[in-house]
């Protein structure tokens, strides 16, 4: 059996970041179409706001240019897709909302089934072929 969007993410975070996390909530997803070689392909990218649990903040992966600890207010100007910026803004609600009510008021983890073959990233391309994602350094995206 493959794994969940949420273990995808824990994953992911680990190998692009250096950083272990575990997921509190969901924030959203982003549908992406782009083309590689020669065939359209449809990705969707399931966002989470996870906890920090540890490790040490590191660009190693290749495909990330640059990695960045950013106040989550800062956060929105920094992004260069409104669907981004829009998550930015939900994370920060639910940020506020565990820091005065506690766990309990975000909201439950929508059910995720774990798919056949592991979930995997790659050099996915907005509409305008510029890379999601790939700026995390300081100053606005690209």
């Amino acid at each position: 059996m493959g794994e969940t969007a949420e273990q995808t993410a824990i994953r992911e975070v680990a190998e692009e970041t250096g950083i272990r996390g575990s997921v509190l909530a969901a924030l959203g997803r982003i549908d992406y179409w782009f083309v590689t070689d020669g065939r359209r392909v449809h990705k969707t990218v399931h966002h989470y706001l996870m906890r920090f649990l540890g490790g040490e903040l590191s660009d190693e992966d290749l495909e990330v240019a640059e990695v960045a600890w950013v106040p989550i207010r800062e956060l929105p100007s920094r992004l260069a897709y409104a669907d981004e910026r829009r998550l930015a803004e939900v994370a920060d609600e639910l940020i506020d909302k565990l820091q005065s009510d506690g766990p309990a008021a975000l909201p439950p983890l929508p059910p995720s089934s774990p798919r056949r073959r592991p979930q995997t990233h790659s050099r996915a391309r907005h509409a305008d072929d510029s890379a999601p994602g790939q700026h995390n350094g300081p100053g606005p995206g690209p």
